[in-house]
């Protein structure tokens, strides 16, 4: 086992850590859990806590200077602490700790979105912390996530990209300070009305908000412009009896027509009659072949490698950002 020394603020020669995430993918309000292993270095060691904080890389907007990229801190677990680590002792935190209902998805069908996530491991000795351990973070979406990227491709509509954009959409209970956009190209007979549509899930509880944009195409006598819808499902999957094709259509037809106004907010619940379960499953080939695209997964690895570098300057979250009381 490979452990990372904790070397700055505790000096060479400190207790070294590595975090082991359990197998398998976690899923936005479902429990992250793993083990902290620690090894003393050559001294005896006070540890005051271990925590784990949830890091993104984020896109940011900087008004007229364009774009850039950053690290945001979203949410932090205390796991442990308040123990002596003797030199060379070895020593072992589990953890089991809930994950935000907006933590945003990172592979569909375990091929890549090209979202970047991390688990960044906390170390405080004797006053002094020391971020030292950073491991990647794999999310899978949930059964109606699923189920609503599986309706698209089954319309015929390509993954183009996705990535995580700071700040917050108007008009919805947000909680996290950055939001993800999938991106999606219209199949042939929506294509003269939209150039891509915008895909955001705010998940709760209780249910999952989809947030729909559309980059709508402009006529001679017209300028395009967005287009922004708002719809409410309930947390069941394909396997529940909506008709997902059918419903993610009517969205998509009332978004391109614009029949809705602006941020309008429409609920749909159980009456949409049973769904073709195993058809809208089939239909998430159409996606997921997009998804796994050579040029998508060279990014995600230039992204990791990146980020899992200690590339981390200019984090936006701070260490308090839905720390625990």
């Amino acid at each position: 086992m490979v452990f990372k020394r904790l070397l700055g603020s505790l000096g060479v020669g400190g207790p070294m850590v590595d975090t082991v995430l359990d197998p398998g993918a976690a899923r936005p309000g479902g429990t992250l859990s793993g083990r902290v292993e620690l090894v003393g270095g050559t001294a005896d060691h006070d540890v005051e806590h271990v925590a784990l904080e949830l890091v993104a890389r984020v896109e940011t907007e900087h008004g007229e200077h364009g774009e850039g990229e950053g690290v945001v801190a979203f949410d932090r677990h205390t796991v442990g602490g308040s123990f002596r680590l003797a030199a060379g002792a070895r020593h072992e935190v589990p953890f089991s700790v809930p994950l935000p209902w907006e933590t945003p998805v990172t592979e569909l069908h375990g091929q890549p979105l090209g979202i970047v996530l991390g688990v960044r491991t906390e170390l405080a000795v004797a006053g002094a912390r020391d971020k030292g351990d950073l491991d990647p973070l794999t999310v899978a979406p949930l059964p109606a996530q699923e189920a609503v990227l599986e309706a698209f491709g089954q319309l015929g509509f390509g993954f183009r990209s996705a990535d995580l954009e700071y700040g917050r959409i108007g008009g919805t209970g947000q909680q996290l300070p950055f939001y993800q956009e999938i991106e999606l190209t219209p199949p042939e007979r929506y294509a003269h009305q939209v150039n891509e549509i915008e895909l955001t899930f705010l998940a709760v509880p209780g249910a999952l908000e989809v947030v729909l944009e559309a980059d709508k195409r402009g006529g001679p006598f017209a300028d395009g412009h967005d287009a922004l819808s708002r719809f409410t499902v309930p947390h069941e999957g394909p396997s529940g009896p909506q008709d997902w094709s059918a419903l993610v259509e009517g969205w998509v037809q009332e978004l391109v027509e614009h029949r809705a106004s602006y941020g309008s907010h429409a609920v749909y619940g159980h009456e949409s009659g049973l769904a073709g379960g195993a058809a809208v499953a089939a239909g998430a080939a159409g996606l997921a072949v997009g998804v796994a695209g050579g040029m998508v997964a060279a990014e995600v690895v230039d992204e990791v490698g990146d980020f899992f570098e200690g590339d981390d300057e200019g984090e936006g979250g701070g260490e308090d950002e839905g720390e625990e009381g």
